[in-house]
């Protein structure tokens, strides 16, 4: 079968978090499946050095009607990856920018991305009955939301569009895509699609319940988080939209591209190695704690990495309020990314008064990153939620203990360690509360004392194989469904 991509970011044009990361690594693993895939990727800035200077046009106008006036979208043509053809929507007054939904200097959301992404998704309609209409567009997250409220509304008597089916992922519940009721006339769609039924929430126009609403079937990343979703906790306002959709919502785990994250031949390491033989860890552990500046720290004290976003929703508010009682610990913690400044300030306060024990670099870093997965003995994950993570993954791979809690695809890739059976993969919290996030650190540290029993909870988590084929199957299955229902 056809299927069409149509999403926000993709590696390794443009990434701000895991969406970029299944956009690039999904389609490859359906070619290989013997499916056609076509991704659809608006042309940011930070796209242009993955091209051409001279730039090759598949379409050269597609035009976009607005209320008072035109835009006009060319079609770059980015050839075949992988197997996969890559096209790009450009339009350089909405996308020729330094941030994607934003300024980089972190002055919020850009005011005309209901502009950019309704042009975006009109602009893969059109280009789709020209460059080939599949019989699944599969779209990501609330900026491609807007491609099946416009299949189902201006495109519904379009003879060329009438039997294309829509998958919707949710990647995270948490962005919606909000903007006043304004945006209905502005992309030139029909009144009775602002109704609580439809895309209106609150009285405003919600990309993401609208998507949810005209799309045949909705998977999110995880299995945990698709049930945690149906849920006010997790839902974000759009439970009740999924509690009604639920027997069309799958949770399907993200998968891990295993040829960037290999430890047997990972470039970014100091030294390689394996479940048969671990000893190039411990130079990948002291090439971390040279490149964070720590010294003089015995094989006995275990080192606890962390690569994220500093953010409340990962859990930094409990690391916030346990740091002098862990930092009491015989431990030493290093932490690499970026974030809210009240956590980027957190861990810069920390690292100064406990300089020898604690080391932070207030940046993303991809080289680093590896050098944490591969140099720390424990990876902590205290998420407040968690649609899939990846970092969980990475550490299993890499021989690197995670401490995570007990949410959506933390949930469901990490089994808790048990000591007599010689079973599980690392150690879990499930209350929302920091006296059951340091229990769980403590009984990690614990089980770190047994070296014998330690290499087995490392090897375990070494074992386990969470690539993209078994998702890749998953979609596949889904897609055939959804065709089947429509006949």
């Amino acid at each position: 079968m056809h299927i069409v991509f149509a999403a926000s970011e993709c590696v390794p044009f443009a990434k701000t978090g895991g969406l970029a990361d299944v956009v690039g690594a999904l389609p490859p693993e359906l070619v290989k499946l013997g499916h056609q895939v076509t991704v659809y990727l608006p042309l940011y800035k930070s796209v242009r050095p993955f091209l051409p200077e001279e730039l090759t046009f598949a379409v050269r106008s597609i035009t976009v009607p607005f209320p008072y006036y035109n835009r006009f979208a060319g079609v770059v043509d980015g050839g075949l990856r992988d197997g996969v053809q890559f096209y790009f929507i450009d339009c350089p007054e909405l996308f020729d920018r330094d941030g994607f939904y934003g300024p980089k200097t972190g002055a919020g959301d850009y005011g005309d991305n209901a502009e950019r992404f309704g042009l975006f998704c009109r602009a893969v309609l059109e280009a789709a009955k020209q460059l080939g209409v599949p019989e699944i567009f599969h779209v990501h997250d609330w900026q491609a939301a807007l491609l099946p409220i416009l299949l189902r509304t201006v495109y519904y008597f379009d003879p060329a569009m009438r039997s294309a089916a829509v998958v919707l992922t949710i990647h995270n519940a948490g962005y919606q895509g909000w903007f006043p009721p304004s945006t209905v006339p502005q992309l030139l769609l029909p009144w009775d699609v602002f109704h609580m039924d439809k895309v209106e929430q609150n009285d405003t126009f919600n990309c993401l319940k609208g998507g949810l609403v005209y799309s045949d079937y909705l998977t999110t990343v995880s299995p945990t988080y698709a049930q945690e979703i149906q849920t006010p906790e997790f839902g974000a306002g759009l439970d009740p939209v999924l509690r009604r959709r639920h027997w069309d919502l799958r949770g399907i785990l993200n998968g891990v591209d295993y040829t960037e994250w290999d430890p047997a031949r990972d470039p970014k390491l100091a030294a390689h190695y394996s479940p048969e033989n671990l000893e190039g860890k411990i130079e990948c552990r002291r090439d971390l704690l040279h490149a964070f500046g720590l010294v003089d720290v015995p094989d006995t004290t275990p080192v606890i990495g962390i690569v994220s976003r500093f953010a409340t929703q990962k859990g930094f508010d409990f690391v916030a309020e346990i740091a002098d009682r862990l930092a009491e610990r015989n431990v030493v913690l290093v932490a690499l990314g970026s974030g809210e400044p009240i956590y980027e300030n957190f861990f810069r306060d920390f690292a100064a008064r406990r300089p020898h024990q604690v080391a932070v670099q207030i940046k993303y870093d991809d080289a680093v990153a590896h050098k944490v997965e591969a140099g720390s003995d424990m990876f902590l994950m205290p998420s407040r939620y968690e649609p899939s993570g990846l970092n969980q993954m990475y550490s299993l791979k890499y021989g690197t203990v995670p401490v995570v809690r007990a949410t959506g695809g933390l949930e469901d890739t990490i089994v808790e360690w048990n000591a007599e059976t010689g079973a599980g993969t690392g150690f879990k919290f499930y209350g929302y509360n920091p006296q059951e996030l340091l229990a769980a650190i403590d009984r990690a540290l614990t089980a770190f004392q047994d070296k014998e029993s330690w290499q087995k909870l490392m090897r375990n988590g070494m074992a386990k194989d969470y690539s993209w084929e078994h998702p890749a199957r998953e979609y596949v299955e889904v897609y055939t469904e959804v065709l089947r229902r429509r006949g």
